[in-house]
């Protein structure tokens, strides 16, 4: 691999930071504040969703920073303005090619769901997918079960492009139909004002 490939948009977690949130590359030193953000939450027990288990947190960034080192994933850590570690989230079906990529795996602790928070770090994924690392398209992909997770993504601006059946499995092993969401560059600008609209609205 030459330098350019390794310090590429492609291959490196980059540290996105707002007045509300911080998204930095995860690592296993994060292993604790995420059991504490997932802890009492319900998440976990969710069956449509791949949410961890507390006891399963350590195995879960351990799959994570492996799928990254193979590059499949470019994992993040959410926290909130405080610090505080509160969620988790990724850039997944990395397509450099296209460009296009996915933006999913992600959980936050139930004080910040619909919070400027959650809302300021799609404004900064979308931001770096767009004008970063050039993607023509963002994808977004949800159980048709996961109706909290739809609406949150239509509620972003992304299109639903349709329902792949059968599509994958969810955490327990049953067949998922899957509910697919995008978002193309000639519409990221609109996208982009909707999203800082609804910031604005938070402050």
């Amino acid at each position: 691999m030459d330098a350019h490939a390794t310090t590429s948009p492609w291959s490196t977690v980059p540290r996105l930071a707002g007045r509300h949130a911080v998204l930095e590359p995860l690592a296993r030193e994060h292993v604790d504040g995420l059991r504490v953000a997932v802890e009492g939450s319900g998440l976990d027990r969710l069956w449509y969703t791949s949410v961890p288990a507390p006891n399963d947190v350590a195995g879960y960034v351990d799959a994570a920073l492996q799928a990254q080192a193979e590059g499949r994933v470019l994992p993040f850590v959410v926290r909130d303005a405080a610090g505080t570690v509160v969620g988790s989230t990724r850039f997944y079906g990395l397509d450099p090619e296209v460009p296009r990529l996915l933006i999913g795996y992600t959980w936050y602790a139930p004080r910040v769901q619909r919070s400027g928070a959650n809302t300021e770090c799609k404004l900064m994924l979308l931001r770096h997918a767009f004008e970063a690392m050039g993607c023509a398209c963002v994808g977004f992909e949800t159980s048709w079960f996961n109706h909290a997770s739809r609406a949150a993504i239509a509620r972003l601006g992304a299109k639903q492009d349709g329902v792949l059946r059968s599509h994958k499995r969810h955490a327990d092993g049953t067949l998922r139909d899957t509910v697919a969401f995008s978002i193309l560059d000639s519409e990221w600008p609109v996208v982009r004002n909707h999203l800082r609209a609804r910031l604005d609205a938070h402050a």
